[in-house]
This record gives C-alpha cells, sequence and structure tokens, in this order.
C-alpha cells in the first residue's frame, strides 16, 4: 500500500514533526510505500530520523516567507502559493497514484479533498477544534480566525476520513459521520527511568504563545521563593526567545531558570528531572506529555484544550490546573518540590499508565483505518 503524507516541513524539533516520522518509520518496517510532500522545507535536512526508503518531495512554496506580511499583503500572497500549490502537489498525486493521501490539517487542507487521483483523501489534525479562536489576536485578525475556524467544519466533512486526537475533542466537532478518534504514541520507548530525587522542572516546547512559558516563568517566580534551590530548564525554540529571556532577567531568576535548545536524546533529560510542568493554552495531544510519562515523571499541567485530560488524573499521576489559576499552579509545584515520595508514586503510576500509548497498540488503529478505506 501506498500511504503519502503531506505536511509543511519536516526540520522542526515539534511534536507533530517526531509524530509522522515515528508513524513513516512505522509503516515502512510493516512493508508499506511511505512519502511524504512538504512545501516548506528549502533544502533542510528532516529534524528527525527517517527510514532511507521513505520518499521526500518538496513543493518550494514557502509559505513561511508571508509570516511578516501584513493581513491583505498575506492574503493576497497567500492566494497566490494556493494556486501553485494546488497545481504543483496535483501533478505529484498523479504521478504517484497513492492509495492514502493524509494531510495534516495544512496549506492542502482547503483542496487536497478535490484532487482526483485515486486515492483515498484523510485529513489528521493535531490540535483542537477551537486552535483558531486560541491564538489570542485581536482587532481583524480575530475576525479572520472566527471565519477560518467556522470553514475548518465545513472542510473537514469532504474527507473519507477526519482524524482527532482525543475523546474531548470530538465531541467539540460535532457530529460528523466521518470523524475518528486515534491518539499520537509514545515516542519512545525509554532505556532508563526518571530520578525524581533531582531538583529540576522541565518543560518542552516551541516558544510561543500557545505553549505559556511566559506564565510558567511567572509561577516560577513564587516558587522560587520558597525553594531557590530547585532548577528550571525550559528547552525548545521560536520567535518569542528574546522575550522570555527578558522577563527572567526582569523576575531576577538567572540563575534558576535556563531557555535549552532542543535535544534528539530528550528522554535523557526528562530522565533528570523531578517533575515536568506544561503550562500550554491549547494544545492536541502534548507529546511532552506522553514522553515524561513513559519515562515516569509525575506531570503538572494547566487543563487546557485539548489533551491534558486524556493522560492526567488529577492527583493520581500528577496535578491537573484550570487554565490561568496560576496560585493553584504554584501550590501544586510546592507540594510535589516538598514530598520527593508522592513524585515517585505519581511518576511510577504515569508509567504504568503509558501503556494505554504504545505504539503497537495506537499504529494497530491506523492499519485498521487504511485497510478499511482501500479494501
Amino acid at each position: 500500500m501506498k500511504v503519502l503524507y503531506c505536511i509543511t516541513g519536516i526540520y522542526n524539533a515539534g511534536g507533530m514533526e517526531r509524530v509522522l516520522a515515528n508513524k513513516a518509520n512505522y509503516l515502512v518496517a510493516q512493508g508499506y510505500d511511505v512519502s511524504i510532500v512538504t512545501t516548506d522545507q528549502q533544502g533542510r535536512s528532516p529534524y528527525f530520523p527517517l527510514d532511507d526508503t521513505i520518499r521526500l518531495y518538496d513543493l518550494d512554496i514557502n509559505y513561511t516567507m508571508n509570516a511578516s506580511l501584513g493581513l491583505l499583503a498575506k492574503t493576497r500572497h497567500y492566494l497566490r502559493k494556493q494556486t501553485l500549490h494546488k497545481r504543483r502537489l496535483s501533478k505529484l498525486l498523479m504521478e504517484l497514484k497513492a492509495d492514502i493521501v493524509v494531510s495534516m490539517f495544512d496549506h492542502d487542507t482547503a483542496f487536497l479533498h478535490k484532487v482526483k487521483d485515486g486515492s483515498k483523501k484523510v485529513l489528521e489534525i493535531h490540535f483542537s477544534r477551537y486552535k483558531r479562536l486560541q491564538y489570542g489576536r485581536r482587532g481583524i485578525w480575530k475576525l479572520a480566525d472566527v471565519i477560518r475556524s467556522k470553514q475548518d467544519v465545513a472542510l473537514a466533512k469532504r474527507y473519507e476520513r477526519f482524524v482527532v486526537l482525543t475523546e474531548e475533542d470530538r465531541g467539540y466537532w460535532g457530529d460528523l459521520p466521518n470523524i475518528a478518534v486515534i491518539p499520537n504514541a509514545n515516542s519512545f520507548v525509554p532505556v532508563r527511568q526518571a530520578n525524581v530525587g533531582h531538583k529540576r522542572a522541565i518543560a518542552v516546547g516551541r516558544y510561543d504563545y500557545q505553549k505559556g512559558f511566559d506564565e510558567l516563568i511567572a509561577i516560577w517566580k513564587k516558587v522560587n521563593e520558597r525553594h531557590p534551590d530547585w532548577k528550571l530548564d525550559i528547552f525548545g525554540h521560536g520567535l518569542l526567545k528574546e522575550q522570555l529571556w527578558s522577563q527572567i532577567r526582569q523576575l531576577g531568576l538567572e540563575d534558576v531558570v535556563r531557555l535549552c535548545p532542543p535535544v534528539r536524546d530528550v528522554e535523557k533529560e526528562y530522565c533528570k528531572s523531578g517533575m515536568l510542568i506544561m503550562p500550554s493554552r491549547y494544545e492536541g495531544l502534548p507529546m511532552t506529555l506522553l514522553e515524561a510519562q513513559v519515562c515516569g515523571l509525575p506531570m503538572v499541567a494547566y487543563a487546557c484544550k485539548c489533551g491534558p485530560r486524556d493522560i492526567i488524573i488529577d492527583g493520581y499521576n500528577g496535578f491537573l490546573v484550570e487554565e490561568g489559576d496560576r496560585a493553584t499552579m504554584v501550590e501544586r509545584l510546592i507540594q510535589l518540590i516538598e514530598n520527593e515520595e508522592l513524585r515517585g508514586l505519581m511518576g511510577a503510576r504515569a508509567k504504568e499508565m503509558s501503556v494505554n500509548f504504545s505504539e503497537e497498540k495506537v499504529m494497530g488503529q491506523w492499519l485498521n483505518l487504511f485497510n478499511l478505506l482501500t479494501r
């Protein structure tokens, strides 16, 4: 069976890129023919290793070059790029004749379902139904987000299958007849177990509005007042790096909060930490929680849409805190800091629960879906 994935790029150290790399490698190991089509790779190497048999194509559209433009200019350039994108992708699909084509809910979503290449079209989203409304933008940009959010539902209906990550998110999309729930799988099988005795908290993600690290730094100021011996390391990269550094300096946290670049052996970093913190404003099914869980770390997260509720049972393998409730977040972090036995207990429970997201279990659902669509 030929399976083709469409995504903006595979050069970032993001959760979606990691998930795609793991899926593609798993499928080729099962004898599938896998291709990945990008629009903005620009000659960069994939961040995560891919099997040599996976074929990579870049359409050289480069949507990301429009990021700094105003709304009208951005719209004009985007429409031109959409026309070019549709022409080049349609030509490639007619040549490759895939059985299944999967859109990662990217720039091809609006037109991929119309391409008559004989393949079954699957739409896969790694964010929640309300992703666009949670950007926090204002004015005309907010209006644009509202309009596009409504369009998302109409587009999702046009695919043979629309795959979301959580049962929570399924409910937000309404009664769509083609919707299915398949979670992300664990990124790796750890060779070590977290030592929760380390006086370090870890957070992982892009430095952007979604991940809420500005919120976390403000929270850590209060934690630091009680426990100055604990450190916080935030692994990632992004446009807000300088803004976050400025916040760290203003709060006098230079000696206890570090912004660290992404690492390929993230398992090692989880296992040198005492807990995982996730202050995100919105998610899909956060890979950082799955990764921390499989390493045996207790987790503290805002109960944002969507994902944390599918992974964390409050008070069992970690703590869920209502969005924006800084005071409770501080309390929960201090509670874990002051009780190493509780950290160990929650970490052990997290490890046990990680079997629900094993690669074999999750990829079995994808194989069943592909077989159902093509038989």
